[in-house]
């Protein structure tokens, strides 16, 4: 039993200088993992997307986040104004619904 303590504490020794150049290039290479894996992938599934918001015209359909299909009456800056159908009114007269 003297022998297992003795060498757990053995093993207590602080490391040695040059260990430093691994942890080094094991962070290094971690932090690529990361960027290739999830950051890069990321950030061009965003720049696709921007672009196609950004190429939006009237006429389109689309879904919106919450799956409301409908076609594109108004693009301005940052807001588009979707037509997803029709109400009537005066039992007669037909309004597009937008929102």
């Amino acid at each position: 039993m003297l022998d297992i303590v003795s060498s757990a504490y053995a093993q207590n020794q602080a490391a040695p200088p040059d260990a430093t150049l691994p942890n080094i290039i094991f962070m290094v290479l971690l932090f690529a993992i990361f960027y290739f894996l999830l950051i890069r992938p990321q950030q061009k599934q965003a720049k696709e997307h921007r672009e196609m918001v950004d190429n939006l015209q009237r006429g389109d359909s689309v879904i919106t986040g919450g799956g409301v299909i409908g076609k594109i009456h108004r693009v301005e800056e940052d807001v588009a104004v979707v037509e997803i159908g029709e109400v009537e009114v005066a039992k007669r007269s037909f309004k597009p619904v937008r929102i």
